[in-house]
């Protein structure tokens, strides 16, 4: 990586520290089993910091939980609608993934990001087209702060690794996993499809079921958790994201100007709209803001399967815009056409700088207007 120079020819000293830092190819955990008790200057979320932090009461304000065993098939497209609308999130449980299959997936994750330094390093990369990798912090030369996380990524569909490239610790689980997750996407997205008002298969045959990447994260004990973030605020770029986590909890989704904890479910997969759904929906279906704090406990694990194309994954050129049957003079369409690899290429060249992603996709009005 080559580090920028100032006008003068200076390398901003955070800079050089981000360079350090990721020469180690040890990541967050690296820093923890050195023994640090603060946290180094380039992890520090000043905006955090700084913010006004609720007292602790028990909020009103609660993610749904769908019970997919529980409900008629018109109730659960209601549920599905509904929480796809108000909230962006929703928690499903009885979805016919076994328990204990997702158990061995937080397991074999664990296991991998507390291999031996030399094993997980050969993984270590920045090039975000290999298949296998991993690394901390996609955007660590990007962001205004770094988050206290490592991540494992993987390309699961269309044209997965072969199971020898994938970690040895976690490789049978992950792809056994991926398979029900697959399965079990499809199915979410015959009922968003219904939601909506269109045929069940109407999502599945614009695509928004063929890619699938996985990000494996690591949230190692935080000495000075009021300090950092596990993951800043974002939206996810994807159709739609299945997310599995532990009990370690600190997810958190913003909801009415108001950060609400999505609380361990044991046997729940946690649902969101993602930003390329929302475009597609033209904003009916709502991709939302969430994130992870840090802790001093851990460590935190969770999996997160997006329902997207990575780059240059494919070279499908499909544009997607909003679904026209969702159109009429009082709903006009509010983002313009993009491919999947454009939008995605759009988070990674930004990094999470706070700016919303669609942002760069909407149509200007006349109230845009000068």
């Amino acid at each position: 990586m080559v580090l920028k120079k100032d006008i003068h020819g200076k390398v901003h000293p955070t800079d050089i520290e981000m360079q350090e830092f990721d020469n180690t190819k040890t990541g967050v955990k690296g820093l923890v089993d050195s023994g640090v008790d603060k946290i180094p200057r380039i992890f520090l979320h000043e905006e955090y910091m700084h913010e006004k932090k609720p007292i602790p009461t028990k909020s009103e304000l609660s993610v749904p939980v769908i019970d997919f065993a529980a409900c008629s098939l018109d109730e659960l497209v209601d549920r599905v609608r509904e929480a796809s609308e108000e909230w962006g999130f929703f928690q499903i449980v009885n979805h016919g993934i076994p328990t204990s299959l997702m158990n061995k997936v937080v397991d074999g994750v664990r296991e991998f990001h507390e291999m031996e330094d030399g094993v997980k390093k050969e993984y270590y990369s920045r090039d975000f087209k290999n298949k296998v990798l991993y690394n901390s912090n996609f955007d660590l030369y990007k962001a205004k702060s770094a988050n206290w996380r490592d991540t494992l990524y993987l390309i699961m569909a269309p044209d997965p690794p072969k199971p020898e490239d994938i970690p040895q610790v976690c490789s049978d689980t992950i792809i056994e996993y991926s398979n029900h997750i697959k399965k079990l996407g499809i199915e979410i997205f015959e009922l968003l499809s219904e939601a909506l008002g269109l045929k069940s298969d109407h999502l599945k045959e614009m695509d928004c079921a063929n890619g699938l990447y996985v990000t494996a994260h690591y949230y190692p004990p935080c000495p000075e958790p009021g300090s950092t973030l596990g993951f800043s605020s974002h939206t996810d770029s994807g159709f739609l994201t299945l997310l599995l986590q532990d009990q370690i909890g600190g997810l958190q989704v913003l909801h009415k100007d108001e950060w609400v904890n999505v609380p361990f479910c044991p046997g729940s997969l946690i649902v969101n709209i993602g930003d390329l759904m929302q475009l597609i929906t033209n904003a009916k279906f709502k991709s939302v803001y969430h994130r992870v704090l840090a802790n001093n406990l851990g460590p935190r694990i969770s999996v997160a399967f997006f329902f997207r194309m990575h780059i240059q994954e494919t070279n499908d050129s499909r544009i997607y815009r909003p679904i026209e049957e969702l159109l009429s003079d009082e709903n006009r369409p509010i983002y313009r056409g993009a491919t999947a690899e454009e939008i995605v290429k759009c988070r990674y060249t930004n990094g999470l700088d706070g700016v919303p992603l669609l942002s760069h996709f909407k149509l200007k009005t006349k109230s845009d207007a000068p």
